[in-house]
């Protein structure tokens, strides 16, 4: 697009901006100045952004890079105009500085344009657990069925990320659809936001769980919060919920358009039957759809996991896509790194890493799968981190969710960081006495790593902020992978 393309959809001013300089062709548009080459826009982000756009903390003021940014040839800086009055060096590039009253709110209304401009269709994502999963899913399904599918990087899923991942087709517009999650990181209507921003064309509700309370207060805000997504749709939208989830199926009254759903139930427009599991990674059950039933051989273990395939089907479904591709796409899924990926050992133990997030449902139902997949005379080991955001009743949920492990049947479970140190006394309640606590990852390593044998199944769960993974770096950093397995790591 040209330069004075994106002004008008930035709704900045470029008053010192010559003519010919607004009609140069841009397409990449930075946040972080060192990622900046010729050409780019570079959006300098201040503290008074982030604040009135509702996120926590602290965080660096990046207008003292925009120089920076400049000398290495970006074409332009979107920067508040109070910040480089403060910034005397700025002052002989103001032939190329773009003034917004708020940077970020730009940077939104930039992907709002370039998404008008595409004008595809879109895929959009939420849940308390499970987003990345089955937006990924999602993506494979349609990509297998031979469409050009754009999605969030990582898990770019907030009111910085999600424009960002749309800013993508201003580069390469030549995409048939956008699978995007939408995450929270604020209270403040940030689902809603992220919808204006890309109206979606189908809405995805995986589920409503305890999680986010120390910012929204309970589960009803979580789950109005989450509502935003189906309300957000556009009129002739199809929201897909999760029928087993009461307060989700609930959202089917909210839809402006169509509602189809996923689950177990009977009920259900698209469900699993015949379920089996065939070990770690591997569950075999029968998928339905309204048009047809096929096999499946899934590659991701737990019942959650087959929820989150479910979605994706449903969501194949809006695209009419038959149900055997549907099937063929989701044998041919691997998981998300961090997120159920089965790591076997060499020294005969097996490591179920699902370290990238946790909430006390995700933690039951892995340990589950993992006594239910280990086989018989296995050590099952679980190693769950604190999980956060549980609000003011976090230490009597995570006590209740260590009661819940201490009966499952696993073997050994070390606590990590905070209030797993109540989930290890809850373990001990049930009699579990081999339940350790550590205050952080790297003292569970050191727990773990020499106790570790041959025939062991290990399952690696704990909330972002705790650095679980930091458990397995040390497994792998002390222990050589099967070689099939190595080869599968990516």
């Amino acid at each position: 697009m040209k330069l004075s393309s994106a002004i008008e959809y930035i709704s900045g001013s470029a008053p010192n901006m010559a003519p010919a300089l607004t009609q140069r062709e841009v397409d990449t548009f930075v946040i972080d100045s060192r990622e900046v080459r010729a050409g780019d826009v570079f959006f300098a982000l201040s503290q008074p952004e982030y604040r009135n756009n509702g996120f926590n903390g602290e965080f660096e003021d990046s207008t003292k890079y925009a120089e920076a940014a400049l000398s290495a040839g970006a074409a332009a800086c979107v920067l508040r105009r109070d910040r480089f009055l403060e910034h005397k060096e700025l002052e002989n590039h103001v032939d190329r500085l773009i003034f917004s009253d708020d940077v970020i709110a730009s940077l939104q209304g930039l992907a709002h344009g370039v998404y008008k401009e595409w004008n595809g269709p879109v895929v959009a994502i939420t849940g308390s657990a499970g987003k990345t999963t089955a937006k990924e899913l999602t993506a494979e399904v349609l990509a297998f069925a031979g469409k050009k599918v754009l999605k969030n990087v990582k898990n770019y899923n907030n009111g910085l990320g999600h424009p960002l991942t749309v800013l993508n087709l201003a580069k390469d517009p030549g995409y048939d659809v956008a699978v995007l999650e939408m995450g929270m990181s604020t209270p403040l209507q940030e689902i809603e936001r992220l919808c204006r921003i890309t109206p979606p064309d189908v809405s995805v509700v995986l589920n409503v769980l305890p999680v986010h309370l120390e910012h929204l207060g309970s589960i009803e805000n979580v789950a109005a919060a989450k509502a935003e997504i189906v309300t957000g749709m556009k009129p002739d939208g199809t929201a897909v919920l999760n029928i087993d989830d009461q307060r989700v199926a609930a959202m089917a009254a909210l839809s402006p358009g169509k509602a189809i759903t996923f689950g177990f139930g009977e009920d259900a427009n698209v469900t699993a039957s015949n379920i089996v599991s065939k070990g770690f990674g591997m569950t075999e059950f029968l998928l339905s759809c309204p048009d047809g039933t096929a096999n499946v051989r899934f590659h991701l273990s737990g019942r959650h996991n087959i929820l989150n395939a479910l979605a994706a089907a449903a969501v194949g479904t809006t695209f009419d896509i038959p149900v055997e591709r549907i099937a063929g796409a989701l044998e041919n899924a691997a998981p998300p790194p961090q997120r159920g990926e089965v790591l076997r050992f060499r020294k005969g133990f097996v490591v179920v890493n699902d370290s990238y997030n946790s909430n006390p449902d995700a933690l039951i139902s892995m340990a589950r799968t993992l006594v239910e997949d280990s086989p018989a005379g296995s050590r099952k080991i679980v190693v769950a981190g604190e999980m956060l955001e549980l609000g003011p009743d976090s230490e009597r949920i995570h006590f209740e969710t260590g009661r819940t492990l201490g009966s499952i049947g696993i073997d050994e479970l070390i606590g990590v960081r905070g209030h797993a140190e109540p989930m290890v006394e809850g373990a001990r309640s049930e009699g579990l006495d081999a339940a350790l606590f550590a205050p952080d990852s790297g003292s569970a390593a050191k727990m773990l790593v020499p106790m570790v044998k041959s025939g062991d199944a290990i399952l690696v769960k704990g909330s972002r902020g705790v650095r679980t993974e930091r458990v397995v770096e040390e497994l792998l950093a002390n222990f050589d992978l099967e070689g099939e397995a190595a080869a599968n790591i990516r």
